[in-house]
């Protein structure tokens, strides 16, 4: 595969224009297994192992390379394993804090344009999981779309799909079947050549039968849910970046049995910006929304226009986002964001200066 066909544009092209002429070349990171990471570009795919200097200058494991990822590569001669030298500055990121009490983030994917968060029609359907995947979906930089799968073994699509959108706050909300191929065109929008999605969710949503669906073949191994309670098993247990016959690529990820926000205060205000808007018409500045005289919270879910669970999700989440907030260095985080921004709007500058001088 060539660079153009992996979803190299100018956009990386302005990121690579900051590195030293060493001898390497930019490379895609494809797949990745116990230390390794398989990547591809314009020379042979390959195996590559980062480079002592990496090994010990990396400190977060959100610094070391993920699926999506476009990396500094060493590329020898032959067909020997490559080394990695470093990482471009990510597009966009799907983060999660990791499972357990240690306060650190686990980087899923990285530079995905559009991230399909999978959602089964069945038992486990499941309206505030829906609401932490948009919060995250929305801090990562990439378009959150919604797919509610399994729609050919429901009786109450409709009715689902009015939940979910007025939750999504605007984001798309589509009804399909991976099984039965019902309603997958209504992805090819999202489909364009050189365009990277992720199928994001739950054991059991069916994101591997989607995942073969999309490339026409069965590819990603499959397995029943369990009838007594809808739960999936893990079919898919690493990410792994996949060419589509059109000409885009997708990304399947392991089921998540649990996702925990990562620094999404962002996406939390954009996924309940109802819950925000209602909140200004309050009486007082300070509202709780609980038992205040003048509450527009409280009067919308005593009217039957604001569900109180969607309340509490939002208050939950909250909870999280201040749990980590003090656990982490509020004021290193802010300058980090700060300086991310300022770099961001650089390579834009230097993304529209490209632009205009291939005119």
């Amino acid at each position: 595969m060539s660079l153009k066909e992996l979803g190299w544009d100018s956009y990386f092209e302005a990121l690579w224009q900051e590195q030293q002429d060493l001898g390497y070349v930019p490379a895609r990171v494809v797949s990745q297994h116990r230390g390794l990471w398989r990547i591809a570009g314009d020379f042979e795919e390959r195996w590559a192992a980062p480079s002592g200097k990496m090994r010990s200058v990396t400190i977060a494991g959100s610094d070391w390379p993920t699926v999506g990822d476009w990396v500094v590569a060493e590329i020898p001669d032959r067909e020997k394993q490559a080394t990695i030298h470093g990482v471009l500055r990510r597009r966009s990121q799907f983060v999660r804090k990791i499972a357990g009490k240690r306060v650190a983030q686990q980087v899923i994917v990285a530079n995905v344009d559009t991230a399909f968060i999978v959602v089964a029609l069945d038992g486990d359907f499941n309206l505030r999981r829906v609401e932490r995947y948009l919060a995250q979906g929305r801090e990562s930089g990439a378009t959150p779309v919604v797919l509610l799968n399994k729609e050919d073994g429901c009786d109450e699509t409709l009715a689902r799909i009015a939940e979910v959108e007025q939750v999504s706050m605007g984001i798309s909300v589509f009804a399909l079947s991976a099984r039965t191929g019902k309603g997958i065109e209504m992805l090819d929008p999202f489909l364009a050549p050189g365009r990277t999605v992720v199928l994001l969710g739950s054991s059991g949503a069916g994101k591997s039968t989607l995942v073969n669906r999309l490339l026409g073949q069965e590819l990603q191994q499959v397995q029943p849910i369990r009838e007594k309670d809808s739960r999936g098993r893990h079919t898919t247990t690493s990410r792994e970046l996949l060419l589509l016959p059109g000409g885009a690529m997708v990304i399947d990820t392991p089921g998540l049995r649990e996702l925990q926000l990562w620094d999404a205060s962002e996406g939390v205000t954009e996924t309940f910006a109802d819950v925000d808007e209602l909140a200004e018409k309050c009486r007082f500045g300070n509202c709780r929304h609980e038992d205040e005289p003048g509450c527009a919270v409280q009067a919308a879910i005593l009217a039957g226009t604001l569900d109180k669970a969607r309340l509490e999700s939002r208050r939950k989440l909250d909870r999280e986002q201040a749990f980590l907030l003090h656990k982490m260095d509020p004021e290193a985080k802010k300058e980090e964001k700060h300086r991310i921004k300022l770099q961001e709007r650089e390579v834009r500058q230097k993304y529209r200066k490209t632009k205009e001088e291939t005119r």
